[in-house]
């Protein structure tokens, strides 16, 4: 019998396989950048250009980790930078591919990421979200995660309306 068997006895066939998370490597930068600026297009209601270049990936990946989702033949479903900071992991850049969006993936890629943070003894872990992204502050307080402050815009210049960044924390104890 295929699956698991219900209670009338009938084969029920599996659901689809759960996606990977590893570790992001040096070949997977490409597909990085294109995840994230299809991701981060939404944000072009107040910023121009894309969200990422080639350069910066390579310059965050010295610096800190991404996790890269795929399907189990390949095909990444989404991505997250993560990194310390003092103490404290940070994530952001959390990214699923359009196509793919409102499946869970972006909360499976968050668990990683805590995880992650956890293993590395961080007490706590934080995220920058543009206040212009309303929708945003109410998933992350879903996650038990609770605004702690402000933060300018880093690059004001890219910015069409006057924006800055809302930090939100979560106790990892």
């Amino acid at each position: 019998m295929i699956g698991s068997p219900d209670p009338l006895h009938r084969a029920v066939p599996p659901g689809p396989p759960t996606p990977i998370v590893r570790t992001a490597g040096a070949d997977d930068v490409p597909e990085l950048v294109r995840l994230i600026n299809a991701a981060f297009a939404i944000e072009r209601f107040f910023k121009t250009g894309d969200r990422t270049t080639v350069e910066e990936i390579r310059d965050l990946a010295r610096r800190g980790e991404f996790l890269l989702l795929e399907e189990t033949q390949g095909s990444a479903l989404g991505c997250v930078y993560w990194t310390r900071h003092g103490d404290d992991g940070y994530f952001g850049m959390l990214s699923i591919d359009p196509a793919h969006q409102g499946r869970g993936f972006g909360r499976l890629l968050i668990d990683a990421v805590e995880s992650r943070c956890r293993a590395a003894g961080c007490p706590r872990i934080k995220i920058h979200i543009v206040n212009l992204r309303e929708e945003l502050p109410p998933f992350y307080r879903r996650l038990g995660y609770a605004e702690s402050g402000t933060l300018p815009f880093p690059i004001p210049e890219k910015a069409t309306v006057p924006c800055h960044f809302i930090v939100m924390t979560k106790s990892l104890a």
